[in-house]
C-alpha cells in the first residue's frame, strides 16, 4: 500500500503544483487539474486513468463546439444549374408542402434572394398580371423590380390557390398562416439537397451565389449583375465575373 502511495506521489510531483493528493474514506487520490486518479487499496490494486481534458471554459462556461470553416466542409459555395434543378425536383416529392418549398427554392435561385429576404417576401411585392416582382434588399442592398418569366408565374399562381391571399400577407407561410422561419428554410434547402443526391452539405444562401454565377457565366453585364443582385460595391459581383470561363474557352483550339 505504502509503495502504491508513492509512485502516485511521484507522478504527482512531476506535474507540478497543479496535482495534490487526498483521502476519500482511508483511500488515498491524486488530483490532477481536477480530475482524479485514485488508489485502490490492497485487495484490489489498480490506478483508474484520467479521462480527456475538459472544453476551456470562457468566463466559467463552455462554448458551443467550434465551426469548421466552409473551405473544409465543401470545394464550392455555390450550386450548378443541374444541382438547382435537381434540387427543385426533390423538394416538390417531400412532405405536404411540396409545391411551396420547390418554389421557395426556385424564386430563391431565380432571383438571388437571401434567406432572410425570402421569408420576408410579400404579396404585394409580387404582380402577376404584370410578372413583376419587386425584391426589397436586406443588407442596405439595392432594390430592384425583377421580371417574373413562365415557370414562376405558374408556380406563384398555385402557391396562390394552395395558400389564400386572406389567410396571410407571406407568400411562403406555414400550416399556420405565419411566415417560415430562416430556420425552417435552411431545414427544407438541406433536406432536399440530400434527397437530390448532392454530395456537400447545402445551405440557402448557395442559390444566390449559384444566380450570380449563372449571369455571370452566361456573358450579362457585370453592371447589370451588380443591379439585379442589389450590390451597393461592385467588388461584390466581381467575384461571379472572376470565375466565369467564358474568357478562357478561345485558350485551346482542339
Amino acid at each position: 500500500m505504502s509503495d502504491a502511495i508513492s509512485r502516485v506521489s511521484e507522478v504527482g510531483a512531476a506535474d507540478g503544483p497543479a496535482a495534490s493528493t487526498q483521502t476519500d474514506g482511508g483511500v488515498p487520490k491524486t488530483s490532477f487539474l481536477g480530475k482524479v486518479r485514485r488508489v485502490a487499496n490492497s485487495d484490489g490494486a489498480h490506478l483508474r486513468l484520467i479521462s480527456q481534458p475538459s472544453p476551456i471554459a470562457v468566463n466559467g462556461k463552455v462554448g458551443p463546439p467550434r465551426r469548421l470553416p466552409n473551405r473544409e466542409r465543401r470545394s464550392r459555395e455555390h450550386l450548378t444549374p443541374a444541382e438547382v434543378e435537381a434540387l427543385i425536383a426533390a423538394a416538390s416529392t417531400l412532405g405536404r408542402h411540396g409545391h411551396r418549398d420547390s418554389t421557395l427554392i426556385l424564386l430563391a435561385y431565380r432571383h438571388g434572394l437571401r434567406v432572410g429576404e425570402l421569408v420576408a417576401l410579400r404579396w404585394d411585392q409580387v404582380d402577376l398580371k404584370a410578372g413583376l416582382l419587386h425584391v426589397a434588399r436586406l443588407k442596405h442592398g439595392v432594390a430592384a423590380t425583377h421580371p417574373l418569366r413562365g415557370p414562376e408565374l405558374r408556380a406563384l399562381r398555385r402557391l396562390q390557390r394552395d395558400y389564400p391571399t386572406t389567410s396571410s400577407a407571406y407568400v411562403f407561410t406555414t400550416e399556420r398562416q405565419g411566415p417560415l422561419t430562416d430556420s425552417a428554410v435552411r431545414k427544407i434547402v438541406a433536406r432536399a439537397g440530400v434527397a437530390a443526391g448532392i454530395v456537400m452539405p447545402v445551405h440557402p444562401h448557395m442559390l444566390r451565389h449559384a444566380c450570380g454565377f449563372k449571369l455571370a457565366n452566361d456573358g450579362q453585364d457585370t453592371r447589370a449583375i451588380q443591379q439585379y443582385l442589389g450590390h451597393r460595391n461592385i467588388s461584390h459581383t466581381v467575384r461571379y465575373t472572376e470565375l466565369a470561363p467564358q474568357r478562357f474557352r478561345n485558350f485551346w483550339q482542339d
